[in-house]
C-alpha cells in the first residue's frame, strides 16, 4: 500500500477520485508540529534552534499517521506547493522517520544486536510531490516524477516562524508591563500594518478641507442639441490646481480649481463674451488590453472591491474551490499560464465569440514579483468548460463560492481575449474672449475581452458637433466642491498597499488583518479600516522605542531576506542573528527606560452599586467594559455596549454593539440576560 499525505480531508477526498485502491490518502489536518505555546521554544544561544512539539490536539492524529505509515511500502508527501506546505512535509517526514528508526532500534535490541553505521538510516521510503491543480492529469504527472523536500523553502518558513516568535514573545511582554494590559500583542508585520492604518487616520484628521468651485456651461447648437461642458481655462491658463501631500505610506494628491468662492465664480460668468464656437473635436482610438489572470493579492483586491469579501473570506472560499479541484493553487505570485490552458482558452473564445475576438498570438504575462516561480501558475479554472452555473446545485458550494469562481473564470479566460477598442472624443468650446470649456466621452467600438469579463463603466456618448460650429450658452451652473483627504483603507486598498510596499506576503494578509481586528487595534466602519484609541496608543509606544522594527523599509528588507533564504542565496541563522543583535538591545532599553503608559478612562454618570465608587469605561481583551475605579479592592464590572437607534424587536430595550470572545461584532439587547436577543447583521434587527 502506498500512503499519500495531504493537509486537509477535502483535498484527500478529491485526490481519491483519481487514484486506485493501491493508494491510501490521509490528511495531516494542517501542521502536526509547532513551537510550544507555553514558552518561547527557541534556543537563542544555539543558532536559534526551534523546539518543536506535537500539540496536544494533534497527538491522536500523529499516532494514526504513524500506524498508517508502518503498513505502507511508500510514503508520498503531497502538501501544498509553497513554503508552508514544504514545512508540513518536512515535519511529517521527520516524525515518521524518527518513528521508523525507533522501531528498528527496538527490533535490533530484542535480537541483542547493536546498530551499525550501515543500518542507521530509517527503513522508510519517503518522496515529495507537488501539483498546482487537483486534476487527474496533474496528480498522475506528479506521481510519475517524485522529488525530495526542498530544504531551502523549509528554512525560509522556519526563519519566518522563529522571527515572528521572537518578536511576538519578546515584544508583547514589554507592552504588558508598560501599558498594563496582559492581553496586548505585537508582531513584526502585524504592528506595521496597524501603523499604516493609524498614520492614515491621523493624516485624515489633520487634513484641512479647502472649498472650491467649478463652472458648467449648458450649450445648444442650431438644432437645439444640448451639451454640458466644464470651464477649464482662460487665455491658456488652467483653473485646475494639484495639491500634493507626503504621507507615511507615500504620496497623495488631490485636485481643485483656483475658483475659491461662489462670488468669484459668478464674476467669471459675467465676463463670458459671445460668440461661443466649437474650437476642437478631437477623436482618437484607444485600445485597452486585458489584465493578467489573478494572483493571491489581486484576487483579494478584486473580491473586496467588487463583492465586499474580506481577505479572510476570499482565501477560505478559494481554498475550498482548490481542494475540490475547480481552480489551481490560490497562493501564488505568478501570472504565468500553462500552454495547455492558453490553448483551451483560445479555443473557447474562438468557438463562442468568433475569430474576431481572438488575438493572433497567445498572450503571455510576466510576473513582477522577485521570487515568483514561473513553473507556478496564476489562479485559473482547472477546466475552461466548467462555468459558474455548473457549480450550482453542488452541495459543497454556496452562492459566494460560485461568485468567486465566476470572477476567477472570467479573468483567466478574458486574459486571452483581444483588445477592447474605444472611440474617445473631446469637444472644446471657446468664447470670444478665450474662456475654454471641455467635455470628454468615449464609446466602445469593439468589445474584445470585455465581451467575456463584462462592462464595468457606462459610456458617455457625445453629440456630433463640428469644428467652427456656433453654439449658444443657455445656462450656467456653479458647482461647490471640497478637496478630499486621503481615503481610509478598505481591505482591498490595504492589501494593494502591503504588496506595493513589500510588507508581508499575500498569503499572510488575511490572517494579519483578522488578527488586528480581533486584538481591537482596528475596527471596520462601513467597510473601512479605522484604528481604535488602543491601536493608536500601542503604535505610539512601539514607534517611540522600536522605530526600526515599525519602519516600512526594515519590514520590506526583512521580506527580501526571507525570500533570499528560499532561493538559497542567504542562510537563515545569520539573518536571524543580525536581527536579534539589534532587537535585543531595543528590548533591554525599553524595559529599563520606558515609563508606564496610563490608558485613558472615560467616566460615566453612574456610581458603583457595591461601594459607591466612580464607574469608568475600560478596554479589555474582548472589548470595552464598565468597571469601578476602586479596583482591585472592588471588582464590580458590567458589560458595555454602544447603543444604536433601533429598539430590541423582542422586548423593546436598547440594542448595543457587542463583541464575542473571538472578537466578532454582534448586536445584542441591553437587557441581557433577561432578554437574549442577538443578531450578527444590523438588517436582521429590523
Amino acid at each position: 500500500m502506498k500512503l499519500i499525505l495531504v493537509e486537509s480531508p477535502t483535498k484527500a477526498k478529491t485526490l481519491s477520485k483519481y487514484l486506485g485502491k493501491e493508494y491510501r490518502i490521509e490528511a495531516t489536518m494542517g501542521h502536526i508540529r509547532d513551537l510550544p505555546k507555553s514558552d518561547l521554544g527557541v534556543d537563542i544561544d544555539h543558532d536559534f534552534s526551534p523546539r518543536y512539539i506535537v500539540p496536544r490536539d494533534k497527538k491522536k492524529r500523529v499516532d494514526e499517521l504513524k500506524e498508517f505509515a508502518s503498513h505502507a511500502s511508500d510514503i508520498i508527501l503531497a502538501s501544498d506547493p509553497d513554503r508552508e506546505g514544504e514545512a508540513i512535509a518536512w515535519h511529517v517526514a521527520t516524525i515518521l522517520s524518527e518513528e521508523a528508526q525507533k522501531k528498528k532500534k527496538g527490533k535490533l535490541e530484542k535480537k541483542g544486536k547493536k546498530e551499525s553505521e550501515n543500518t542507521q538510516k530509517a527503513p522508510v521510503h519517503l518522496s515529495r510531490i507537488t501539483f498546482h491543480e487537483i486534476t487527474e492529469t496533474a496528480i498522475k504527472k506528479a506521481l510519475s516524477h517524485p522529488g525530495t523536500i526542498d530544504m531551502k523553502m523549509v528554512d525560509a518558513q522556519q526563519a519566518r516562524r522563529v522571527l515572528d516568535r521572537l518578536v511576538g514573545y519578546k515584544l508583547s511582554p514589554v507592552l504588558w508591563k508598560k501599558l498594563s494590559k496582559r492581553w496586548l500583542s505585537a508582531g513584526r508585520v502585524q504592528s506595521v500594518v496597524v501603523r499604516l492604518i493609524v498614520e492614515r487616520e491621523r493624516e485624515i484628521a489633520k487634513f484641512t478641507k479647502i472649498p472650491f468651485f467649478t463652472i458648467d456651461g449648458v450649450f445648444e447648437n442650431e438644432e437645439k442639441v444640448s451639451i454640458i461642458a466644464q470651464l477649464v481655462s482662460h487665455n491658456g491658463e488652467k483653473f485646475e490646481e494639484t495639491l500634493a501631500f507626503d504621507l507615511f505610506d507615500g504620496k497623495y494628491s488631490t485636485t481643485k480649481t483656483s475658483i475659491q468662492s461662489e462670488d468669484q465664480a459668478h464674476k467669471i460668468i459675467t465676463e463670458f463674451q459671445k460668440p461661443f464656437s466649437v474650437s476642437a473635436v478631437e477623436k482618437k482610438e484607444i485600445r485597452r488590453s486585458p489584465n493578467a489572470p489573478y494572483t493571491t493579492s489581486t484576487l483579494q483586491q478584486d473580491a473586496g472591491r467588487k463583492m465586499y469579501f474580506s481577505s479572510k473570506k476570499t482565501m477560505q472560499l478559494a481554498q475550498k474551490l482548490y481542494e475540490e479541484g475547480f481552480i489551481t493553487y490560490h497562493r501564488t505570485d505568478s501570472v504565468n499560464l500553462s500552454e495547455k490552458f492558453v490553448d483551451e482558452a483560445r479555443e473557447y473564445i474562438k468557438s463562442t465569440f468568433g475569430d474576431s475576438f481572438l488575438p493572433d498570438e497567445p498572450r503571455k504575462f510576466h510576473t513582477k514579483s522577485k521570487v515568483a516561480q514561473e513553473a507556478h501558475e496564476a489562479i485559473r479554472p482547472t477546466r475552461v468548460t466548467v462555468k459558474s452555473n455548473d457549480l450550482e446545485g453542488n452541495p459543497e458550494f454556496n452562492h459566494d463560492h460560485i461568485r468567486l469562481y465566476e470572477l476567477i473564470w472570467k479573468r483567466a479566460i478574458a486574459s486571452q481575449g483581444k483588445d477592447a477598442v474605444f472611440d474617445s472624443t473631446t469637444i472644446v468650446i471657446t468664447s470670444a474672449n478665450a474662456y475654454v470649456f471641455q467635455i470628454q466621452g468615449s464609446v466602445i467600438k469593439f468589445e474584445g475581452f470585455i465581451k467575456i469579463i463584462g462592462k464595468e463603466n457606462g459610456e458617455t456618448v457625445l453629440p456630433q458637433l463640428k469644428v467652427g460650429e456656433m453654439v449658444s450658452l443657455v445656462d450656467t451652473h456653479v458647482v461647490p466642491h471640497e478637496t478630499t483627504p486621503p481615503p481610509r483603507y478598505t481591505e482591498a486598498a490595504l492589501v494593494k498597499t502591503l504588496e506595493e510596499k513589500d510588507i508581508g506576503r499575500p498569503s499572510t494578509y488575511a490572517p494579519i488583518i483578522s488578527t488586528i481586528i480581533e486584538r481591537q487595534y482596528v475596527k471596520k466602519e462601513e467597510k473601512k479600516m479605522v484604528p481604535t484609541e488602543l491601536g493608536g496608543q500601542v503604535i505610539d509606544f512601539l514607534v517611540l522605542y522600536f522605530p526600526e522594527i515599525l519602519s516600512l523599509p526594515f519590514t520590506a528588507n526583512m521580506e527580501d531576506s526571507l525570500d533570499a533564504i528560499a532561493t538559497g542565496t542567504k542562510k537563515w541563522v545569520p539573518v536571524l542573528r543580525s536581527f536579534w543583535e539589534s532587537f535585543s538591545k531595543l528590548l533591554d532599553h525599553a524595559m529599563e527606560t520606558a515609563e508606564k503608559v496610563k490608558l485613558p478612562e472615560e467616566k460615566i454618570e453612574e456610581k458603583c452599586p457595591l461601594d459607591g465608587g466612580d464607574l469608568v469605561i475600560r478596554q479589555g481583551r474582548y472589548g470595552k467594559f464598565i468597571a469601578c475605579t476602586n479596583f482591585p479592592v472592588c471588582r464590580y464590572t458590567k458589560q458595555y455596549g454602544e447603543t444604536i437607534d433601533i429598539p430590541c424587536p423582542k422586548c423593546g430595550g436598547k440594542i448595543v454593539i457587542k463583541k464575542s470572545k473571538r472578537g466578532k461584532t454582534f448586536y445584542g439587547c441591553s437587557n441581557y440576560p433577561s432578554c437574549t436577543f442577538a443578531a450578527w447583521k444590523k438588517e436582521d434587527i429590523k
